[in-house]
């Protein structure tokens, strides 16, 4: 159809929307957990003994709720955007250990695993025009 073959021309209007929605979502998400303080953040980053690390929970928690909101935020603006993709993919990771860990399986792992996936392309596409990061 010809409207679709049209919309090559708009890659980087793509790309904006892309930012725009996972960044407000990740934002919308994250910063309940960072305000959540000390006890929200210990919570959180006991995750990490998944992976062997069970030093430093309020850190590694504090860690994770920042990476969420202040990830989303520079998603939006597509500054730091390799590196905050690189962030949040480590982030989604521990989040699907941790549906697995609960016994919710692929389904419940599912949404952090898709995620985790984005951002792997993401890193590969780049921010776009429209960003603070272009080039």
């Amino acid at each position: 159809m010809a409207i679709f073959e049209s919309l090559g021309r708009y890659r980087n209007t793509g790309l904006l929307l892309i930012r725009l929605g996972l960044g407000i979502m990740f934002i919308i998400h994250g910063f309940p957990k960072l305000a959540g303080g000390i006890k929200g953040w210990e919570g959180l980053g006991g995750s990490m003994k998944l992976i062997g690390i069970d030093f430093l929970p309020v850190f590694w928690g504090f860690m994770a709720a920042a990476t969420e909101t202040f990830g989303g935020f520079l998603l939006i603006v597509g500054l730091f955007f390799r590196p905050a993709c690189l962030l949040l993919i480590f982030t989604m990771i521990i989040a699907a250990l941790v549906h697995f860990s609960k016994g919710d399986g692929v389904s419940g792992a599912s949404h952090a695993i898709e995620l985790g996936i984005v951002f792997i392309g993401l890193i590969f596409i780049g921010p776009g025009k429209y960003s603070a990061d272009k080039k």
